[in-house]
């Protein structure tokens, strides 16, 4: 008796406080996670792409291997493939796409004013371009670095021999930066003569009113090709900077953002996979779990995105694979892909898992 009293009593005050009794419960379980095909934003960029049935994209006003107009007025390259590519995912077409080119100065105004849906037209990814443009770079898509093409000189093998030379370079674009900033560091003076127009940039340098044109070395490889005489002209060794280069979207709607991102992550999955433009028909049937997915054949990735699930089959079959693009573009202006390898082969080209 005396044992059941004491322990009522140690039990009362534990009757009094509710706020412990209920601590002390059982944990409630936990509400299910929004599923992740939560309706999402308004997509503007998107919707717009799809009711008028093609892409707007934005390209250089002609850089060799990258975005430049054939005899026949078609625009090839590397950039150009891939918004052919970008067009055939979002809307089962690569010539669902118009084309517009823009100088490096006037090319994310036409984004932020809504004139073009994409820009793509080898645009280094910077701090200031990511944070105060209102802009977004969704996917590293080709490594390079600013360089020198140079007019030959007896004794020239070093940029740092171009101490009182004037070089060309277009406006609004890194390079202007890159060419005080290595004249500053190597104690030499170099004299920009800033062009808008890549066309008469071209001109000055093959004339001679230029000694040197200041751009990204990938780039450079092509306006040596173009060169009346390419022996007379070389690129010289150093490599002054990082460029990487993204597509650029504007801000504001997430949905774009992530479908030309995946597009270029793509293209890059669908070479370590072995997916071409010949095969990837007869790799539906591949029972390799990574193939399955890029190709649609399971995961439901295209209808995450609001496309068609055989999004990047159809951009695979327009242009093929990140090195088939390439290859096709600027191979032959004998650029070496170099730091473009595929991660697995030593370089730095690497999409995030597709699962």
């Amino acid at each position: 008796m005396l044992q059941t009293l004491r322990t009522a009593m140690l039990a009362a005050p534990l009757l009094l406080l509710p706020g412990l009794a209920a601590a002390q419960a059982p944990a409630a379980p936990a509400a299910p996670a929004a599923p992740t095909s939560a309706v999402r934003g308004a997509s503007p960029i998107f919707d717009g792409v799809r009711a008028r049935d093609h892409i707007r994209c934005g390209v250089s006003q002609g850089t060799p291997g990258f975005s430049v107009p054939d005899s026949q007025g078609v625009w090839r390259g590397f950039d150009a493939d891939y918004c052919r590519a970008l067009a055939a995912a979002v809307l089962g077409d690569p010539n669902k796409v118009r084309f517009t080119p823009y100088s490096a100065q006037a090319r994310f105004t036409a984004l932020q004013s809504g004139e073009i849906d994409v820009l793509s037209r080898n645009t280094t990814y910077t701090f200031v371009r990511d944070v105060q443009l209102g802009l977004e770079f969704p996917a590293i898509i080709y490594y390079d670095g600013a360089g020198f093409l140079a007019r030959r000189q007896p004794g020239l093998t070093s940029a740092r021999g171009l101490d009182g030379a004037t070089v060309c370079v277009q406006t609004g674009s890194t390079n202007e930066l890159i060419v005080g900033d290595f004249g500053r560091a190597n104690n030499i003076r170099l004299n920009p003569l800033v062009m808008q127009n890549l066309e008469e940039i071209f001109q000055a340098l093959f004339s001679g009113r230029c000694d040197a044109m200041n751009w990204d070395r990938g780039a450079l490889a092509g306006t040596l090709q173009r060169a009346p005489n390419p022996a007379d002209f070389v690129i010289l060794p150093e490599v002054l900077s990082k460029e990487p280069y993204s597509p650029v979207v504007a801000q504001g709607d997430q949905r774009w953002l992530e479908i030309v991102r995946w597009v270029a992550f793509g293209l890059i999955e669908a070479e370590e996979l072995g997916i071409t433009a010949a095969n990837a028909d007869s790799r539906l049937t591949s029972t390799d779990p990574g193939v399955q997915r890029l190709l649609g054949v399971s995961g439901g990735f295209g209808a995450m995105l609001g496309i068609d699930n055989r999004w990047m089959l159809n951009a695979i079959k327009a242009v093929g694979n990140w090195n088939e693009v390439f290859e096709r573009n600027l191979a032959p202006l004998g650029i070496d892909r170099g730091v473009n390898r595929l991660w697995s082969a030593g370089g730095a080209l690497y999409a995030p898992a597709f699962r």
